[in-house]
């Protein structure tokens, strides 16, 4: 070695292994290759479920106190937030206790003035729960089937509604199974009562759409778009008082004595699964004097025989 140089190099007895730029290579290369292979081939799955494994304990201690201070801060504010919420029921039943009170006034006032007046109850309506099966598949006309029949008591003619108010009509009774009409086929019909102006009509399903019209409306009638219209219960079908359309069109023609009122009604049969079938509220009303009358004639005779004529110019 030269005189006034410094040897860099180790002495041979710390020479251990390639040099680092070998080892750099070798594993830089290593890196890729494992990197590709795991893409690839998924080779590092296995390993790292085999890490996860072991360092979930590790994980799960080093969580804990996380977690619990967590929990803490949920209790506490749990507490708080059933305090408000208790609160708050509190007021919302000293609310509807102060209207209660005359609610249940009335309630004996109207009791009072029925049995005053001698007015009848409320009728108890008669229902059966139901499911859709399918649609019916005929093109021309607007039916579903439900898994109910005649077996399971249900009666020709009976009210289908669903949660948003009525659907159709029974209009054809099996054993096992009915055909339910739907108030937006072409020959549906349904007599309605206006919620704003009181003014009774029929609602008919309008061909082609899935809407419903008023017909034979003046022009001049007092219907307004948004108007809703339910049952008035003059049919002895439709109980009185259920969501049946809404008004959602309105065209006045100086030209026509009558407007053309599109509906869209309450409850469509798209998404529908179960629906309630209501017994017609004609079969819970007493019987009609004429039908009475002609039971209480005898088996044999009539209510009314009818005189001989008299014969022209002598006795009968």
């Amino acid at each position: 070695m030269p005189l006034g140089t410094l040897d860099r190099t180790p002495p041979p007895f710390f020479r251990q292994g390639p040099s680092a730029l070998t080892r750099l290579v070798f594993f830089a290369s290593a890196a890729v290759f494992l990197m590709a292979a795991d893409t690839r081939l998924g080779i590092g799955k296995p390993v790292r479920a085999v890490l996860a494994m072991a360092l979930h304990p590790i994980e799960v201690a080093l969580l804990a106190p996380v977690r619990g201070a967590n929990n803490a801060g949920d209790y506490f504010g749990g507490i708080a937030l059933a305090q408000q919420e208790a609160e708050a029921a509190r007021a919302e039943a000293r609310q509807q206790a102060a209207r209660a009170l005359p609610v249940e006034q009335l309630m004996q006032e109207n009791a009072q003035l029925r049995s005053l007046l001698e007015l009848r109850d409320r009728l108890a309506l008669r229902s059966h729960a139901a499911e859709v099966l399918y649609e019916a598949p005929d093109p021309y006309s607007r039916k579903i089937v439900i898994d109910k029949g005649e077996q399971a008591g249900l009666l020709q003619g009976s009210p289908v509604i669903d949660a948003r108010g009525v659907l159709g009509q029974v209009t054809r009774l099996y054993a096992l199974t009915a055909e339910v009409t739907l108030l937006v086929d072409r020959d549906a019909a349904i007599p309605v009562l206006n919620r704003r102006t009181q003014q009774r009509n029929v609602a008919y399903g309008a061909p082609g759409s899935d809407g419903m019209e008023l017909r034979f409306v003046a022009a001049n009638a007092d219907v307004h778009d948004g108007d809703e219209l339910l049952t008035s219960g003059l049919d002895g079908v439709y109980p009185p008082g259920l969501p049946v359309a809404r008004v959602v069109s309105l065209e006045r023609r100086t030209q026509n004595d009558f407007a053309r009122i599109g509906l869209q009604p309450m409850a469509m049969a798209d998404g529908v699964r179960h629906v309630l079938v209501i017994d017609p509220i004609g079969t819970q009303l007493p019987p009609r004097p004429e039908a009475a009358a002609s039971s209480a004639s005898p088996a044999g005779g009539r209510a009314n025989p009818r005189r001989p004529m008299p014969a022209p110019g002598g006795r009968p």
